[in-house]
């Protein structure tokens, strides 16, 4: 395979991992997925969740913070920032608890996606 094909890929995977994530975030804080795209802030809620998911995309799946921040139609200084304020959250067991879940769950749904159509099931 050539370059461009791997990198196309790549991008592909990432905006899969990228759109799980926020669709399991948005379940998960109550918050309308139109909510987390939105170009700004949005509530208190909103922004957290929003945080939340690019925390777990860049952290539970290893995408860059730049590759992050172009699925989630933000700046990679904002991913960095999102990060930060997740990571100084985990202290609360809860959350924690919480996070820990929520990214083993995400991870065993991207493997199945990276295993295809046929080989999901097994």
């Amino acid at each position: 395979m050539n370059n461009q094909v791997i990198q196309r890929q790549m991008t592909q995977r990432a905006a899969v991992g990228a759109r799980l994530v926020e669709t399991a975030v948005a379940a998960v804080a109550r918050v309308p997925v139109p909510l987390l795209r939105a170009r700004t802030r949005g509530g208190k809620a909103a922004a957290l969740a929003r945080q939340t998911a690019m925390y777990l995309a860049h952290v539970g799946f290893g995408f860059s913070l730049t590759r992050v921040g172009i699925c989630f139609g933000r700046d990679r200084t904002t991913v960095r920032h999102a990060c930060e304020r997740i990571e100084d959250r985990r202290d609360d067991p809860a959350l924690e608890f919480g996070l820990d879940a929520l990214q083993a769950a995400l991870q065993a749904a991207m493997l199945r996606l990276d295993a295809g159509p046929g080989r999901a099931g097994r």
